[in-house]
Protein backbone atom coordinates (compact mmCIF):
# COMPACT_ATOMS: atom_id res chain seq x y z
CA UNK A 1 0.00 0.00 0.00
CA UNK A 2 1.26 3.52 -1.06
CA UNK A 3 -0.54 5.38 1.72
CA UNK A 4 -3.24 8.22 0.96
CA UNK A 5 -2.77 10.79 -0.67
CA UNK A 6 -5.72 12.59 0.81
CA UNK A 7 -5.99 13.77 4.29
CA UNK A 8 -9.56 15.11 5.88
CA UNK A 9 -9.97 17.40 9.13
CA UNK A 10 -12.87 17.97 11.02
CA UNK A 11 -13.12 20.68 13.19
CA UNK A 12 -16.43 20.63 14.77
CA UNK A 13 -17.07 24.20 16.65
CA UNK A 14 -19.70 26.89 15.47
CA UNK A 15 -21.11 29.83 16.70
CA UNK A 16 -24.62 28.35 16.07
CA UNK A 17 -26.30 25.34 15.15
CA UNK A 18 -28.63 25.83 11.88
CA UNK A 19 -31.66 24.09 12.05
CA UNK A 20 -31.27 22.18 9.15
CA UNK A 21 -28.07 20.50 10.01
CA UNK A 22 -27.12 17.17 10.61
CA UNK A 23 -23.26 17.02 10.81
CA UNK A 24 -21.30 16.82 13.88
CA UNK A 25 -20.92 20.05 15.52
CA UNK A 26 -20.27 21.95 18.70
CA UNK A 27 -21.53 24.77 19.72
CA UNK A 28 -19.06 27.32 21.48
CA UNK A 29 -16.54 25.72 23.51
CA UNK A 30 -14.05 28.09 22.77
CA UNK A 31 -11.64 27.17 26.25
CA UNK A 32 -11.93 23.59 24.57
CA UNK A 33 -10.71 24.68 21.46
CA UNK A 34 -7.10 23.42 21.89
CA UNK A 35 -7.18 20.52 23.57
CA UNK A 36 -9.21 19.37 20.56
CA UNK A 37 -6.23 20.55 18.49
CA UNK A 38 -3.95 18.56 20.85
CA UNK A 39 -5.96 15.53 19.89
CA UNK A 40 -6.17 15.94 16.53
CA UNK A 41 -2.85 16.45 16.08
CA UNK A 42 -2.35 13.39 18.40
CA UNK A 43 -4.09 11.07 16.01
CA UNK A 44 -2.16 12.64 12.83
CA UNK A 45 0.69 10.68 14.70
CA UNK A 46 -0.95 7.71 14.93
CA UNK A 47 -2.43 7.54 11.40
CA UNK A 48 0.63 9.04 9.86
CA UNK A 49 1.92 5.58 8.48
CA UNK A 50 -1.47 5.66 6.74
CA UNK A 51 -0.46 8.30 4.69
CA UNK A 52 1.67 8.50 1.21
CA UNK A 53 5.14 10.65 1.95
CA UNK A 54 3.79 13.12 -0.59
CA UNK A 55 0.08 14.49 0.17
CA UNK A 56 -2.19 15.93 -2.69
CA UNK A 57 -4.75 17.81 -0.81
CA UNK A 58 -5.50 18.64 2.83
CA UNK A 59 -9.46 19.68 3.51
CA UNK A 60 -10.49 21.12 6.79
CA UNK A 61 -14.37 20.74 7.35
CA UNK A 62 -16.98 21.25 10.34
CA UNK A 63 -18.73 23.18 11.66
CA UNK A 64 -16.93 25.91 10.96
CA UNK A 65 -13.12 25.41 10.98
CA UNK A 66 -12.59 29.75 11.28
CA UNK A 67 -14.93 30.08 14.13
CA UNK A 68 -11.15 28.33 15.62
CA UNK A 69 -9.57 29.97 18.66
CA UNK A 70 -7.19 31.66 16.34
CA UNK A 71 -3.87 30.55 18.31
CA UNK A 72 -5.22 26.81 17.95
CA UNK A 73 -6.14 26.79 14.13
CA UNK A 74 -2.43 28.53 13.93
CA UNK A 75 -1.19 25.39 15.58
CA UNK A 76 -2.93 23.10 13.93
CA UNK A 77 -2.43 24.33 10.35
CA UNK A 78 1.37 24.83 11.34
CA UNK A 79 0.92 20.94 12.30
CA UNK A 80 -0.59 19.26 9.14
CA UNK A 81 1.55 18.12 6.53
CA UNK A 82 1.97 20.00 3.55
CA UNK A 83 0.01 19.64 0.18
CA UNK A 84 -0.75 20.81 -3.05
CA UNK A 85 -4.36 21.72 -2.16
CA UNK A 86 -5.18 22.82 1.28
CA UNK A 87 -8.84 23.96 1.85
CA UNK A 88 -10.14 25.60 4.82
CA UNK A 89 -14.52 25.91 4.74
CA UNK A 90 -15.31 29.22 6.28
CA UNK A 91 -18.87 31.26 7.03
CA UNK A 92 -18.37 34.64 6.05
CA UNK A 93 -19.02 36.20 9.86
CA UNK A 94 -15.47 34.61 10.85
CA UNK A 95 -13.55 36.08 8.00
CA UNK A 96 -11.81 39.06 9.01
CA UNK A 97 -8.82 40.76 7.31
CA UNK A 98 -6.27 39.05 9.84
CA UNK A 99 -8.35 35.55 9.72
CA UNK A 100 -7.71 35.32 5.79
CA UNK A 101 -4.10 36.25 6.25
CA UNK A 102 -3.57 33.93 8.53
CA UNK A 103 -4.56 31.25 6.59
CA UNK A 104 -2.83 32.02 3.57
CA UNK A 105 0.64 32.67 5.78
CA UNK A 106 -0.17 29.43 7.05
CA UNK A 107 -0.14 27.57 3.67
CA UNK A 108 -3.96 27.37 2.99
CA UNK A 109 -4.18 27.73 -0.84
CA UNK A 110 -8.44 27.53 -1.17
CA UNK A 111 -11.29 28.56 0.86
CA UNK A 112 -14.63 27.65 0.73
CA UNK A 113 -17.14 30.49 1.71
CA UNK A 114 -20.25 28.58 3.06
CA UNK A 115 -23.03 31.69 1.20
CA UNK A 116 -25.41 29.78 1.04
CA UNK A 117 -27.94 33.06 -0.10
CA UNK A 118 -27.79 36.58 -0.40
CA UNK A 119 -31.03 37.36 0.11
CA UNK A 120 -31.44 38.65 3.88
CA UNK A 121 -34.77 36.76 4.27
CA UNK A 122 -33.40 33.28 3.23
CA UNK A 123 -30.69 33.75 5.42
CA UNK A 124 -32.89 34.17 8.30
CA UNK A 125 -34.97 31.14 7.20
CA UNK A 126 -31.47 29.08 7.51
CA UNK A 127 -30.69 31.00 10.58
CA UNK A 128 -27.70 32.12 9.74
CA UNK A 129 -25.69 35.02 10.56
CA UNK A 130 -24.04 36.64 7.98
CA UNK A 131 -25.96 39.08 5.88
CA UNK A 132 -25.34 39.83 1.77
CA UNK A 133 -22.82 42.27 3.11
CA UNK A 134 -20.74 40.08 5.21
CA UNK A 135 -20.50 37.66 2.34
CA UNK A 136 -19.22 39.87 0.19
CA UNK A 137 -17.11 41.74 2.89
CA UNK A 138 -15.69 38.02 3.32
CA UNK A 139 -14.78 37.11 -0.22
CA UNK A 140 -12.89 40.69 -0.97
CA UNK A 141 -10.94 40.09 2.90
CA UNK A 142 -10.09 36.58 1.07
CA UNK A 143 -9.25 38.40 -2.38
CA UNK A 144 -6.50 41.02 -0.60
CA UNK A 145 -4.90 38.27 1.45
CA UNK A 146 -4.24 36.72 -2.55
CA UNK A 147 -6.36 33.74 -2.62
CA UNK A 148 -7.03 33.30 -5.96
CA UNK A 149 -9.02 30.12 -5.39
CA UNK A 150 -12.08 30.68 -3.48
CA UNK A 151 -15.32 28.56 -3.50
CA UNK A 152 -18.74 29.69 -2.62
CA UNK A 153 -21.58 27.34 -1.30
CA UNK A 154 -25.13 28.50 -2.30
CA UNK A 155 -28.60 26.57 -1.17
CA UNK A 156 -31.40 26.32 -3.34
CA UNK A 157 -34.86 24.87 -2.26
CA UNK A 158 -35.33 26.93 1.12
CA UNK A 159 -38.30 27.29 2.44
CA UNK A 160 -40.00 30.99 0.84
CA UNK A 161 -37.51 31.06 -1.97
CA UNK A 162 -38.60 31.43 -5.36
CA UNK A 163 -37.14 31.14 -8.83
CA UNK A 164 -36.33 34.79 -8.98
CA UNK A 165 -34.65 34.62 -5.87
CA UNK A 166 -32.44 31.86 -6.63
CA UNK A 167 -31.56 34.02 -10.13
CA UNK A 168 -30.80 36.62 -7.97
CA UNK A 169 -28.35 34.77 -6.13
CA UNK A 170 -26.69 32.89 -8.99
CA UNK A 171 -26.34 36.37 -10.75
CA UNK A 172 -24.61 37.88 -6.92
CA UNK A 173 -22.20 34.92 -6.67
CA UNK A 174 -21.22 35.18 -10.03
CA UNK A 175 -20.35 38.90 -10.17
CA UNK A 176 -18.26 38.17 -7.33
CA UNK A 177 -16.14 36.14 -9.78
CA UNK A 178 -15.21 32.49 -7.63
CA UNK A 179 -12.94 30.23 -8.64
CA UNK A 180 -15.00 27.39 -8.02
CA UNK A 181 -19.01 27.18 -6.52
CA UNK A 182 -21.09 24.33 -5.49
CA UNK A 183 -24.89 24.67 -5.33
CA UNK A 184 -26.63 21.86 -2.88
CA UNK A 185 -30.43 21.09 -2.75
CA UNK A 186 -31.73 22.31 0.75
CA UNK A 187 -31.65 18.61 2.67
CA UNK A 188 -33.76 18.81 6.36
CA UNK A 189 -33.78 15.59 8.14
CA UNK A 190 -36.76 14.05 9.17
CA UNK A 191 -37.70 15.48 13.26
CA UNK A 192 -35.31 18.53 13.05
CA UNK A 193 -36.50 21.53 14.26
CA UNK A 194 -36.66 23.05 10.73
CA UNK A 195 -38.88 20.23 9.64
CA UNK A 196 -41.32 21.08 12.16
CA UNK A 197 -41.59 24.35 11.15
CA UNK A 198 -41.17 24.62 7.84
CA UNK A 199 -42.83 21.37 6.56
CA UNK A 200 -45.38 22.04 4.29
CA UNK A 201 -43.26 24.69 2.57
CA UNK A 202 -40.58 21.90 2.62
CA UNK A 203 -42.97 19.73 0.45
CA UNK A 204 -43.86 22.30 -1.86
CA UNK A 205 -39.93 22.90 -2.65
CA UNK A 206 -39.40 19.77 -3.61
CA UNK A 207 -41.82 19.51 -5.96
CA UNK A 208 -39.65 22.62 -7.74
CA UNK A 209 -36.19 20.91 -6.88
CA UNK A 210 -35.73 20.22 -10.61
CA UNK A 211 -36.70 23.36 -11.88
CA UNK A 212 -34.14 24.86 -9.80
CA UNK A 213 -31.79 22.51 -10.63
CA UNK A 214 -32.18 23.02 -14.11
CA UNK A 215 -31.78 27.12 -13.94
CA UNK A 216 -28.44 26.68 -11.62
CA UNK A 217 -26.68 24.66 -14.78
CA UNK A 218 -28.03 26.98 -16.94
CA UNK A 219 -26.87 29.98 -15.64
CA UNK A 220 -23.22 28.86 -14.26
CA UNK A 221 -22.46 27.13 -17.38
CA UNK A 222 -23.85 30.77 -19.59
CA UNK A 223 -20.85 32.02 -17.15
CA UNK A 224 -18.57 29.24 -18.59
CA UNK A 225 -18.26 27.73 -15.69
CA UNK A 226 -17.51 23.71 -16.24
CA UNK A 227 -20.41 21.83 -15.13
CA UNK A 228 -17.77 19.21 -13.66
CA UNK A 229 -19.75 17.08 -11.07
CA UNK A 230 -23.64 16.91 -10.19
CA UNK A 231 -23.43 20.01 -7.58
CA UNK A 232 -20.20 21.46 -8.22
CA UNK A 233 -19.22 24.27 -11.52
CA UNK A 234 -15.46 25.84 -11.82
CA UNK A 235 -13.29 27.84 -14.05
CA UNK A 236 -10.67 25.88 -15.85
CA UNK A 237 -8.18 24.00 -13.84
CA UNK A 238 -10.42 24.56 -10.26
CA UNK A 239 -11.90 21.62 -9.95
CA UNK A 240 -12.00 20.30 -5.93
CA UNK A 241 -9.10 18.13 -5.65
CA UNK A 242 -10.04 17.05 -2.39
CA UNK A 243 -13.40 16.45 -3.22
CA UNK A 244 -12.58 14.60 -6.35
CA UNK A 245 -10.45 12.26 -4.41
CA UNK A 246 -13.89 10.66 -3.01
CA UNK A 247 -15.46 10.47 -6.09
CA UNK A 248 -12.67 8.84 -7.81
CA UNK A 249 -12.55 6.36 -5.72
CA UNK A 250 -9.65 7.31 -3.82
CA UNK A 251 -8.24 5.84 -0.19
CA UNK A 252 -8.59 8.95 2.09
CA UNK A 253 -7.94 9.10 5.81
CA UNK A 254 -9.98 11.35 8.43
CA UNK A 255 -9.12 13.01 11.52
CA UNK A 256 -11.72 14.19 14.04
CA UNK A 257 -14.84 13.09 15.95
CA UNK A 258 -17.25 11.58 13.39
CA UNK A 259 -14.16 11.60 10.45
CA UNK A 260 -14.57 8.58 8.56
CA UNK A 261 -11.65 7.14 6.40
CA UNK A 262 -10.90 4.69 3.82
CA UNK A 263 -7.73 3.19 3.42
CA UNK A 264 -6.37 -0.27 2.04
CA UNK A 265 -10.00 -1.06 1.65
CA UNK A 266 -11.17 -0.44 5.37
CA UNK A 267 -13.58 2.18 6.41
CA UNK A 268 -13.91 3.44 9.50
CA UNK A 269 -15.56 6.13 11.19
CA UNK A 270 -14.52 7.66 14.83
CA UNK A 271 -17.46 8.45 16.99
CA UNK A 272 -18.52 11.61 17.76
CA UNK A 273 -17.98 11.84 21.37
CA UNK A 274 -15.55 14.55 22.08
CA UNK A 275 -14.91 13.85 25.48
CA UNK A 276 -13.75 10.15 24.65
CA UNK A 277 -11.69 11.30 21.99
CA UNK A 278 -10.08 14.00 23.55
CA UNK A 279 -9.13 11.21 26.73
CA UNK A 280 -8.37 8.42 24.38
CA UNK A 281 -5.17 10.28 22.67
CA UNK A 282 -4.80 12.08 25.63
CA UNK A 283 -3.17 8.62 26.65
CA UNK A 284 -1.53 8.06 23.53
CA UNK A 285 -4.45 5.68 22.23
CA UNK A 286 -6.50 5.56 19.47
CA UNK A 287 -10.10 6.76 19.53
CA UNK A 288 -13.04 5.30 19.67
CA UNK A 289 -14.59 3.74 16.57
CA UNK A 290 -16.52 1.50 14.32
CA UNK A 291 -15.01 -0.53 10.97
CA UNK A 292 -15.85 -1.87 8.19
CA UNK A 293 -13.76 -3.58 5.61
CA UNK A 294 -15.09 -3.52 2.10
CA UNK A 295 -16.00 -5.60 -0.14
CA UNK A 296 -15.16 -5.91 -3.79
CA UNK A 297 -18.48 -5.33 -4.89
CA UNK A 298 -19.28 -2.83 -2.56
CA UNK A 299 -15.92 -0.65 -3.96
CA UNK A 300 -17.46 -1.61 -6.94
CA UNK A 301 -21.25 -0.17 -6.76
CA UNK A 302 -19.44 2.96 -4.98
CA UNK A 303 -17.38 3.88 -7.32
CA UNK A 304 -19.83 3.90 -9.94
CA UNK A 305 -22.34 5.92 -7.98
CA UNK A 306 -19.93 8.31 -7.24
CA UNK A 307 -18.45 8.18 -10.73
CA UNK A 308 -21.45 9.17 -12.61
CA UNK A 309 -21.70 12.26 -10.76
CA UNK A 310 -18.79 13.46 -13.19
CA UNK A 311 -18.51 14.44 -16.61
CA UNK A 312 -15.83 12.70 -17.80
CA UNK A 313 -15.98 9.08 -17.99
CA UNK A 314 -15.71 6.22 -15.23
CA UNK A 315 -13.58 3.39 -16.86
CA UNK A 316 -15.65 0.30 -17.22
CA UNK A 317 -12.93 -2.12 -15.93
CA UNK A 318 -13.77 -0.52 -12.50
CA UNK A 319 -17.50 -0.32 -12.47
CA UNK A 320 -18.77 -3.78 -14.57
CA UNK A 321 -19.10 -6.18 -11.58
CA UNK A 322 -22.04 -3.25 -10.67
CA UNK A 323 -23.48 -2.81 -14.10
CA UNK A 324 -27.01 -4.00 -15.56
CA UNK A 325 -26.00 -4.85 -19.07
CA UNK A 326 -29.50 -4.95 -20.08
CA UNK A 327 -30.23 -1.52 -18.39
CA UNK A 328 -27.67 0.46 -20.11
CA UNK A 329 -28.74 -1.08 -22.99
CA UNK A 330 -31.93 0.57 -22.20
CA UNK A 331 -30.31 3.52 -20.91
CA UNK A 332 -28.23 4.43 -23.78
CA UNK A 333 -31.20 3.77 -25.81
CA UNK A 334 -32.74 6.49 -24.18
CA UNK A 335 -30.25 8.64 -24.76
CA UNK A 336 -29.35 9.24 -20.85
CA UNK A 337 -25.83 7.15 -20.99
CA UNK A 338 -23.43 6.69 -23.39
CA UNK A 339 -19.90 4.62 -23.36
CA UNK A 340 -17.29 6.07 -24.45
CA UNK A 341 -13.60 6.27 -24.59
CA UNK A 342 -13.24 2.92 -22.37
CA UNK A 343 -15.81 4.48 -19.79
CA UNK A 344 -19.43 4.91 -19.09
CA UNK A 345 -20.81 8.29 -18.59
CA UNK A 346 -24.44 10.24 -18.25
CA UNK A 347 -25.32 12.25 -21.31
CA UNK A 348 -25.85 16.05 -20.55
CA UNK A 349 -30.22 14.75 -20.21
CA UNK A 350 -29.16 11.74 -18.00
CA UNK A 351 -27.05 14.08 -15.52
CA UNK A 352 -30.00 15.78 -14.66
CA UNK A 353 -32.20 12.78 -13.51
CA UNK A 354 -28.74 11.68 -11.89
CA UNK A 355 -29.96 9.20 -9.27
CA UNK A 356 -32.39 8.22 -10.91
CA UNK A 357 -30.36 7.00 -13.39
CA UNK A 358 -27.69 5.72 -11.82
CA UNK A 359 -29.93 3.57 -9.82
CA UNK A 360 -31.50 2.02 -13.15
CA UNK A 361 -27.59 0.97 -14.17
CA UNK A 362 -26.50 -0.16 -10.44
CA UNK A 363 -27.02 -4.33 -11.07
CA UNK A 364 -29.13 -5.77 -7.90
CA UNK A 365 -26.48 -8.33 -7.16
CA UNK A 366 -22.62 -8.44 -8.00
CA UNK A 367 -22.14 -9.40 -12.21
CA UNK A 368 -19.33 -11.18 -13.54
CA UNK A 369 -19.64 -8.87 -16.93
CA UNK A 370 -16.89 -8.05 -18.74
CA UNK A 371 -17.04 -4.99 -21.27
CA UNK A 372 -15.39 -4.44 -24.58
Amino acid sequence: MTGARHLYVHVPFCAHRCGYCDFVTLVGRRDGHGAYVDALLAELELQRGLLASRIETVFLGGGTPTYTEPRALERLLDGLPRADEVTVEANPETVTSELASLLRARGVTRVSLGAQSFQPHLLGVLERQARPETVRRAFYHLRDAGFDNISLDLIYGIPGQSPSDLAHDLAEAIALGPEHLSCYELEAKPGTRFTHAHGDELARQAEAMEGYFELVVDELTAAAYRWYETANFCRPGRQARHNLGYWLGKDYLGLGIGAVSTVGGVRWRNRPALPAYVAALARGKRPPREEEPLEADVVSRERLMLGLRLDEPVPLTEVAGALDPVALDRMERLGLAERRDGGLALTARGRFLGGGVTAELMAESPANVQFE
